[in-house]
């Protein structure tokens, strides 16, 4: 019974990990539409530091569909492991690949589609192999495993390198390297996460009619979420305001994913208890997302055409289409005229007399 339960609550994270994704990929089209109006009015760019996108309701749609996404993922975290349900969000690439070739004129040729169905085989493949993570019911079981030494660790060299990257690199290469404001939000991200799945246990210890309220360590979570999800915000900003959306959202997922796969890994410890081949089966899926993420990127400008092919393809393809043209020609000699020699004198005949009609 229990175990069926369970498999009915990885259902429901399942199928909530995939409504965010619908939303979130989304979120990003109407966020880059709200910007580009900005930059037609002339209004100060968000990644100049401005804040003008504040006053532009396509903005505040696309936040709130965020919001929706967000939300939805909030809670698939609380039935379903961390590890799959990040993954997962390899969709939302997908919904926002496809959704900028119609809204924003942004190129998807045939690289950025397999690339889509490289991430939509990985994304299955990962659902198939998903871990297992550590039985966390409560918060005082969540505040042991914060105080583990190997997460405190990791929560140092995030907070250093974000502020590193925010302070030194920022204002040096923000404007011309992407994994600069990308690398901040996938950073803190990770973070963001773990406060995400200390929330979603208050919440059912809360439901359960205990005075979850009264624990300190609910809100301290609530507090660094808000915080962690404000710096999301502004740097994302200021990296959709900068580079294209299909440069941004690719390259986020996969920063992110890495990001919170490592974090889980250490602060839920799902990898502890996993067999040599549902391992296997993780990575091989994560690396084919990131192979797919990686096509639908690295070549969202080159056009697809034949002289891209290798040379032996190219060679087969000249061998018959000279194969082609001699069997046009041998079909036009069949139904040339009887005496086409009379007709070729002819002709000469005709542009002698109008040579000779010019010199007169």
């Amino acid at each position: 019974m229990g175990a069926a339960g369970g498999r009915a609550g990885f259902y429901v994270g399942l199928g909530l990990a995939l409504a965010s994704s619908a939303f979130i990929g989304s979120s990003f089209i109407l966020k880059k539409k709200g910007l580009l109006r900005l930059c037609r009015r002339g209004r100060a760019r968000a990644g100049q530091g401005g804040h003008a996108y504040l006053q532009e309701w396509l903005w505040w749609a696309g936040l709130l569909c965020m919001g929706v996404g967000e939300a939805a993922n909030f809670a698939a975290y609380a039935f379903a492991p961390a590890t799959l349900v990040t993954p997962l969000g390899a969709l939302s690439v997908l919904v926002s690949a496809v959704l900028s070739s119609t809204f924003l004129n942004e190129q998807l040729n045939v690289h950025g589609k397999i690339g889509c169905i490289l991430s939509i085989l990985g994304s299955t493949v990962m659902v198939i192999h998903a871990p297992q993570e550590e039985e966390v019911s409560s918060l005082e079981s969540m505040a042991e495993k914060l105080k583990d030494p190997g997460f405190i660790v990791f929560a140092v060299c995030v907070l250093v390198s974000s502020l590193l990257l925010i302070f030194v690199a920022g204002p040096r290469y923000g404007q011309s390297n992407v994994l600069v404001y990308v690398l901040v939000c996938s950073a803190i991200g990770s973070l963001s996460v773990s406060c995400v799945k200390g929330l979603g246990i208050a919440l059912k210890e809360l439901f359960s009619g205990k005075p979850v309220l009264k624990e300190p360590l609910g809100w301290v979570l609530l507090v660094c979420l808000v915080i962690c999800i404000s710096v999301q915000i502004n740097y994302l900003n200021k990296a959709l305001d900068i580079f294209n959306t299909s440069v941004v959202t690719p390259v986020y997922y996969v920063l992110f994913t890495t990001s919170v796969m490592m974090c889980s890994a250490i602060l839920f410890k799902e990898w502890q208890h996993m067999v040599l081949d549902n391992i296997i089966g993780t990575i091989s899926g994560f690396l084919t997302i990131v192979s797919g993420i990686f096509l639908l990127h690295a070549f969202r400008d080159m056009p697809f055409t034949a002289d891209l092919l290798p040379l032996f393809l190219q060679q087969g393809r000249t061998d018959l289409h000279a194969s082609w043209r001699s069997a046009d020609r041998h079909q036009s000699c069949q139904h040339q005229p009887l005496l086409p020699s009379e007709d070729k004198g002819s002709q000469s005949a005709e542009e002698e007399e109008e040579e000779e009609g010019e010199s007169v």
